[in-house]
């Protein structure tokens, strides 16, 4: 483990203070603890400080200590072995720790280490210039099967590239960190499968003998089962009195149907159409399969022709509520450029 050592002198404010609003809560935190054990409040009430503060400060530790009735020494060992407290002043609109471990070091960590070198600062730990922004390369922060990953304060972003990543910095740098939603930067729900499920797709209308259960006073609820387009959970219809379900799952439109978009034959450079927001890469092999392979095709989509492709991919009405055409058209009429104008955001 790495030697950890308070900021230097001449970086220490004077004094701390809790604000009103975390005193409060501080005093409250420590009755929470048995009495002559008010000391395992440090914890808490030193993440409460790096929070209010930014980071833990000489300060902070010996004033909580004092809080608490321990020795100055006692929690500055908690204080440099938890790897969580801040000892240095961080970014002040950013702090970017990037996962450094083994699932998103195979997924493109380092790619996320050289974006956080070249738009914050070359060495760890070290704010920009201005102040604003720093990082630390960090190891597993939980969400390895959306890896690479980053967080940034209580927030995490996953499923990142390092256009992504330099989209993210840029937006908390300019004090826009709205303009991100945290969570999965592809069209994926929290940690569903990269793609869509490929089972457990439907309910089962009519169970085997083998798997029911025996009769209990207790009220049978169905499972709830996910749609696999966007991962909403979805009560199955209830069996009718002959044992087949009194409906089934709304017929898939037909290819001949002359609501189909026109196809074209693959061009030599396709349009990235995972540039739209709710496209991701299976979502774009589906399209490129129906010959769609331009953002033109899709701005020129009309009610008919978007009802269809919302039923073929069992969207449920998503390719309006994303706005696929408007975006689709700001792309064909200027690309990333004219996105921006029209979406205030780059396209993920």
């Amino acid at each position: 483990m790495s030697v950890r050592r308070l900021a230097d002198e001449s970086v220490q404010p004077p004094s701390f203070a809790f604000n009103k609003e975390n005193a409060v809560w501080a005093k409250a935190t420590i009755k929470k603890y048995p009495k002559g054990r008010e000391q395992s409040a440090i914890i808490p009430l030193m993440m409460r400080a790096q929070e209010q503060e930014g980071w833990v400060t000489r300060a902070a530790i010996e004033t909580i200590a004092d809080m608490l009735g321990m020795p100055y020494i006692r929690a500055l060992e908690v204080a440099t072995f938890y790897t969580q407290f801040q000892l240095k002043p961080v970014g002040v609109r950013a702090h970017v720790q990037v996962c450094g471990t083994t699932p998103c070091m195979l997924r493109g960590a380092e790619d996320l280490i050289a974006v956080c070198k070249s738009k914050i600062h070359p060495e760890p730990h070290h704010p920009n210039a201005d102040g604003t922004l720093s990082w630390e390369e960090v190891e597993c922060l939980g969400a390895c099967v959306n890896a690479p990953m980053v967080a940034i304060f209580k927030d995490t972003y996953e499923d990142l590239t390092p256009r992504q990543l330099e989209y993210i910095i840029e937006r908390f740098e300019a004090g826009r960190p709205g303009d991100v939603t945290p969570g999965p930067q592809i069209d994926r729900v929290y940690s569903a499968p990269f793609g869509g499920l490929t089972s457990l797709t439907e309910p089962d209308p009519k169970p085997k003998a083998s798997r029911a259960r025996p009769k209990t006073d207790a009220i049978e609820t169905s499972p709830a089962v996910e749609s696999p387009a966007d991962g909403k959970i979805a009560e199955p219809a209830p069996a009718a009195e002959d044992g087949a379900a009194s409906s089934k799952a709304e017929a898939k439109p037909t290819l001949d149907d002359p609501n189909r978009p026109k196809g074209i034959d693959r061009p030599e450079t396709p349009d990235d159409l995972k540039l739209i927001s709710g496209v991701g890469p299976k979502i774009e092999g589906i399209l490129h399969d129906l010959g769609i392979y331009t953002y033109a095709q899709i701005a020129d989509w009309q009610e008919g022709e978007r009802s269809w492709v919302d039923g073929y991919l069992n969207f449920r009405g998503r390719i309006d509520r994303d706005e696929w055409v408007r975006q689709a058209r700001a792309l064909a009429d200027g690309g990333e450029a004219e996105y921006i104008r029209v979406f205030g955001k780059k396209p993920r």
